[in-house]
């Protein structure tokens, strides 16, 4: 009796530290949103103060994780115009293979947003919560929840900016990739993850999801199927909209993005009304948790078992 008893004990303290550990992230999750989205960043419009702040945010986030900087510093500066500069933001994770340096996972999301619109209701910013904040906050739990791997190959965490511009910073930082030899092994790229699609909790789409293998092996790495097939992504193009798409047309590679938007599970896209509050951060959370293990798994495989399908 007394040893069932320690074993219960211990069970629950064991569970009471999961819920701490939960809370925790949560409240991260939470705190990352509330900024990312406040209208001091001014809907994070490419090239404004706000976009900068933004970018600070970041960048400091990752030092404070121990997430070294990809290059110099955390930002890769780059201008939409001549006079407009601009910067993703980009940490990584160094690989223990030297023959897979070349070869980098990188998870990414966009980071800016639309800045300023026509005013509902006397609101006129466009804070972008689900667009992209979401998947801004998820790129950097999942630099959190990986921090302390030591993967295969090397994982770069790329913060894209000039997405609404056009896909201009993925655009630009696959062109530079490709002048420093560099080829990616895939892309997984995190769309507008803030609201679950209905009936579906636990899972994403996959934009251009029949071009690749990429969810058939992750689904088996993370041994439950998380990632689905959306007939509207391809009805509307989804694979050709977001940061993915510029590194599978300059290396024809497995690039992808994620995403819970069904187009019937939000109405706030590109809105002034797009607000942190409407969110679900605990669904943001859970994916976060359901993505690590197969992310690990990818960046820890030699071969290329992820390939574009004839």
């Amino acid at each position: 009796m007394l040893k069932s008893s320690y074993t219960l004990s211990v069970m629950c303290i064991i569970f009471s530290l999961e819920i701490l550990a939960q809370n925790s992230e949560i409240k991260d999750i939470n705190t990352q949103l509330e900024y990312l989205t406040s209208n001091d960043l001014n809907g994070r419009l490419t090239g404004t103060e706000g976009s900068d702040k933004a970018a600070t945010f970041i960048s400091k986030y990752f030092q404070e994780i121990g997430i070294k900087p990809y290059y110099e510093t955390y930002r890769d500066t780059f201008y939409i115009t001549k006079q407009t500069m601009t910067y993703n933001v980009i940490g990584h994770i160094k690989g223990r293979d030297p023959l897979l340096k070349n070869e980098p996972l990188i998870i990414g999301a966009h980071f800016d947003h639309i800045g300023i619109k026509k005013a509902i209701d006397g609101d006129s910013i466009a804070n972008g919560a689900n667009d992209n904040a979401s998947g801004t906050v998820a790129v950097m739990q999942l630099a959190k929840a990986l921090k302390d791997t030591k993967p295969k190959r090397p994982i770069l965490f790329v913060l894209f900016d000039a997405e609404e511009q056009g896909l201009l910073g993925s655009k630009y930082f696959a062109e530079k990739l490709k002048s420093e030899d560099i080829k990616p092994y895939v892309i997984f790229n995190v769309e507008m993850i803030g609201i679950p699609m209905k009936d579906k909790p636990h899972q994403a789409y996959l934009t251009g999801y029949e071009k690749s293998n990429f969810a058939e092996i992750f689904n088996a790495y993370a041994d439950k199927e998380i990632l689905i097939f959306l007939p509207q992504a391809k009805d509307y193009k989804l694979f050709k909209r977001s940061d993915n798409y510029p590194f599978y047309q300059s290396f024809e590679i497995p690039a992808h993005s994620v995403s819970t938007f069904d187009f019937t599970n939000y109405e706030y896209y590109h809105h002034v009304d797009d607000e942190t509050q409407l969110l679900n951060p605990e669904h943001i959370q859970n994916l976060v948790n359901l993505w690590v293990e197969p992310l690990l798994k990818i960046a820890n495989h030699s071969e290329k078992l992820i390939k574009l399908n004839n």
